[in-house]
């Protein structure tokens, strides 16, 4: 089972849809015990670092999902759910995240408008089993103001999009949303959950 992590935040519906599509079996879930029990955990989120960040909180789910990932469940975090993995984000203001991959959240530089929204070709920039059977410079779609920088964990990046994608052990995520990037983004779900068995 993928628990996809459900704190209110998110197009979970799609998301669940995706992974079902490639084979797994995917659980919308707030459960701490339920996220002990998966084989991988989806964190997804829309919407702004801060609001997101305090819902986790809430829940005791941001803790939570700092423990798992520290046992070395497999974890993806998907747009602002791959934004609260990092250290911290200075979206109104600065805020502290999750810290399992290192760098801040900044605003995008490289874009004519914002939000970016659409579709980037992305640029693989370190093996991962993420990207099996993906071939580089992808199409992905973005939709996004804030980014992280690049650090030692990243594995894909686009122009307004220096970190695209990165992983750390079992830590992951991408910028980008796989479940609205066609054939490539079911891919990396499907990668994803094939690391999770």
């Amino acid at each position: 089972m993928i628990a996809i992590v459900d704190y209110g935040v998110g197009n979970v519906r799609s998301v669940e849809r995706a992974l079902a599509h490639v084979g797994a079996e995917p659980k919308l879930t707030a459960d701490p015990d339920e996220l002990e029990r998966a084989d991988g955990v989806v964190l997804p989120g829309v919407g702004a670092f801060a609001p997101a960040l305090q819902k986790l909180s809430e829940q005791g789910l941001g803790r939570r999902i700092v423990e798992l990932a520290a046992k070395g469940k497999p974890l993806l975090g998907v747009c602002l759910g791959y934004q609260l993995l990092f250290d911290e984000s200075v979206e109104h203001g600065r805020h502290e995240g999750l810290g399992l991959l290192p760098g801040k959240v900044v605003e995008v530089q490289n874009s004519p408008r914002l939000p970016v929204i659409g579709w980037c070709r992305v640029e693989q920039r370190a093996e991962s089993a993420l990207w099996q059977g993906i071939e580089d410079h992808s199409y992905f779609y973005f939709v996004h103001s804030y980014t992280p920088s690049p650090s030692d964990a990243t594995i894909a990046s686009t122009e307004h999009s220096p970190a695209a994608a990165a992983a750390r052990g079992n830590v992951m995520g991408t910028q980008f949303h796989p479940e609205k990037s066609g054939a490539d983004g079911l891919r990396v779900y499907k990668n994803f959950v094939a690391l999770c068995s």
